[in-house]
């Protein structure tokens, strides 16, 4: 892989002198007290300004402050004028535009498109305080407030729009969001290497839009530049791919943005070869034509190295959100405010996740000593602090220093996960370092208790039994939150999960762990309903397996299509992209979409919910299972229905059955709210 420059090597910008601010400002009154005439770059985001490294504005702001930049926040603008975005003035360099931590449609809609009216990276949690589309709005706004001020997208609403992408909301292909935005420049990923040498480029007088040689970024062009051969997306899976590439400079050619607005087939090509151009060892930089212009997409970007990450997880952080809320509450805030980072990335490759599209699967890990001097400063200056880290992890819990054994294997690799079909042979899989992890972190003066709240990737950790046992030991509180997803093959195949054998092994030694130190634990596992590929009898096994292990859900997640995701290509293209996609050839996926079906698969998962159990039993009869309807522990729903539940009238409802279903209702193992 290439090497990269180091995030802290640049000379420095000139206004470095004026040293690092308490908190990067919001307004005016604070660029004056700074003694700022001008910001040189303004990063506009539909989050508030919470300056702590679990926050993507804190993290890109802080790291462009100490390459001497001036940087400030206009956070949750009012858009619907130019004159919020004015708050600052004209940054000298450009705005860097941002939805925030969460894809904004996914953060203000449901599964089923419904309203959401909460939102926790907003004060108060109130709902309603960023726009639909938010970084193309915030982009125009930027735009209107001052002409010839560059714009840059960031962040993970860009970052899975940057090519022609299925929007389930408005359930089409949309173009890349940096034409919708008519912004000049896209970074993709976490982005700190893009960002910083982007921002030095232009202080020396480069173009946003000329930087098409930084990785991980995307831009629009006229035409494909000189020197550059073309490979068509169509032939990338024939078995002499090698052979026919040769060396040199090589773009795939993705099919065009009309090609996949109008052809099914090809949109799942397109995420195909997306995905498989995804290794920063060997991926290759990406075009799709858009009308008359070029997307121009290079490849990812280098991973950081250890000494980077912990050079951006010691920034000059105030670590607390910014005194002009005052003392109102921030639930994102309240719930990761005693939390530590520990890596990023994800190699598993769940194919209904984002997380590898955005973070990469390659883990970037955070030096033991730098994440425990991050435990001191919580313990010294974040308020309220009682002894209590409430988790030390990342994407996962159990993927700290886990990576291939081999690095030219792994810069070769181009398979999606390295933990599916199983669990790569190449994969070190230890998890040695992490259990001295935790233990050097419990040890911790004025720490009481080190809680692994990120879920727990439970294929690795069967192959770690100490592993567990520490977990077990130390560092659960009455429940793990773990994600099988499904029981049954043909959905888990699609999902890129491992059998449930798997979790029951992993449920066998939690168990073991727990007897033998004494504690009475939980697992809480997580299911998916109406996943691509998953039948309704797929839904029904799965219900039963929930009944005979006395699982009740009290929410459960409906798969919802985010943007770029495999399984969304699944959805939109009823083609299965994880296989080769031939014209013609191409293996067929069923994906849910009725609001029926997506509804029954939702009540399957309630299976003890007797507003449920009319729809269930009629899918029952409907798929010639009604002998799983009755009273007994063999049945999934009773054959009658209580008072004033499910349908009108209250189906077969007498006082002493009510009395019965209430038993039933109440009786298991209590879930917490997903």
């Amino acid at each position: 892989m290439t090497a990269a420059k180091s995030l802290f090597s640049y000379r420095k910008h000139w206004a470095h002198r004026f040293g690092a601010a308490p908190f990067l400002p919001m307004s005016r009154a604070e660029m004056d007290v700074l003694g700022w005439d001008a910001c040189d770059i303004i990063i506009v985001t539909g989050d508030a300004y919470i300056d702590h490294p679990s926050f993507g504005m804190a993290i890109i702001g802080r790291l462009l402050e100490v390459q001497g930049f001036r940087v400030g926040i206009i956070a949750q603008p009012d858009w619907q004028s130019a004159d919020a975005f004015t708050a600052l003035g004209a940054p000298t360099l450009f705005f860097g535009v941002t939805g925030g931590n969460m894809d904004s449609m996914v953060n203000r809609y449901t599964s089923d498109r419904r309203l959401r009216h909460n939102d926790s990276y907003t004060p108060g949690g109130e709902g309603g305080k960023r726009p639909d589309r938010s970084v193309i709005v915030y982009a125009q706004r930027c735009r209107e407030a001052y002409k010839n001020v560059p714009i840059v997208l960031g962040g993970i609403e860009s970052s899975l729009r940057r090519i022609a992408h299925y929007d389930y909301w408005s359930d089409k292909v949309r173009r890349s969001v940096l034409m919708d935005a008519k912004a000049d420049i896209l970074l993709y990923g976490n982005a700190e290497r893009a960002v910083v040498e982007l921002a030095h480029r232009m202080a020396k007088g480069a173009k946003a839009d000329e930087c098409d040689d930084i990785r991980g970024v995307a831009v629009m062009k006229s035409a494909l530049p000189e020197a550059w051969t073309e490979q068509h997306a169509d032939d990338l899976d024939s078995s002499d791919e090698g052979a026919r590439l040769g060396e040199g400079n090589i773009v795939i050619r993705l099919p065009s943005y009309e090609q996949v607005s109008q052809d099914r087939e090809a949109y799942a090509r397109a995420s195909r070869v997306l995905h498989r151009e995804s290794n920063p060892g060997n991926a290759r930089g990406l075009v799709q034509r858009h009308g008359d212009r070029e997307l121009w997409v290079t490849p990812p970007p280098i991973p950081l190295a250890t000494p980077e990450m912990d050079g951006i997880y010691e920034l000059p952080y105030a670590r607390a959100p910014h005194p002009s809320y005052a003392d109102t509450k921030i639930p994102a805030w309240e719930m990761i405010r005693f939390s530590v980072t520990s890596m990023r990335g994800c190699f598993g490759g769940c194919s209904f996740c984002s997380i590898t599209e955005h973070e990469g699967r390659i883990i970037q890990n955070r030096s033991e000593d730098s994440i425990i001097r991050e435990i001191e400063t919580i313990r010294d200056k974040t308020e309220g602090f009682t002894g209590i880290i409430s988790d030390i992890g990342g994407p996962t819990a159990n993927m700290y220093r886990i990576a291939c054994k081999d690095r030219a294997t792994e810069a070769a690799c181009r398979k999606p996960s390295c933990v599916f079909p199983g669990v790569c042979p190449n994969l070190n899989t230890s998890h040695d370092a992490l259990i001295a992890l935790y233990r050097r972190a419990r040890e911790v003066k004025g720490v009481k208790k080190v809680f692994v709240a990120s879920g727990v990737r439970y294929d690795l950790a069967v192959k770690s039994p100490a592993y567990i046992k520490e977990l077990v030991t130390h560092h659960v509180g009455g429940y793990l939150k773990i994600a099988p997803e499904h029981t049954e093959p043909g959905p888990l195949a699609k999902m890129m999960k491992p059998g449930i054998g798997t979790y029951d092994r992993f449920k066998q030694l939690f168990d073991q762990a727990a007897k033998q130190a004494g504690k009475k634990y939980f697992l809480i596992p997580y299911f998916i309903a109406a996943h691509p590929g998953t039948s309704d009898e797929d839904m029904m096994n799965l219900a039963m397996w929930l009944k005979r292990n006395n699982f009740r859900a009290d929410q459960v997640q409906t798969f919802l299509p985010s943007p770029m995701a495999l399984a969304t290509a699944m959805y939109h293209s009823g083609v299965n992209p994880l296989k080769a996609v031939r014209h013609g050839a191409a293996e067929a996926v069923d994906a849910v979409k009725g609001l029926k079906q997506r509804r029954l698969h939702k009540a399957f998962l309630r299976y003890h919910d007797a507003e449920n159990w009319p729809v269930i039993r009629d899918a029952l009869k409907r798929m010639g299972r009604a002998d799983l309807i009755g009273p007994g522990k063999r049945h999934l729903v009773p054959a009658w229905q209580p008072a004033g539940t499910g349908l009108s009238g209250g189906e077969g409802a007498r006082t002493g059955r009510k009395h019965r279903a209430q038993r039933f209702l109440t009786k298991g193992v209590p879930i917490p709210r997903a």
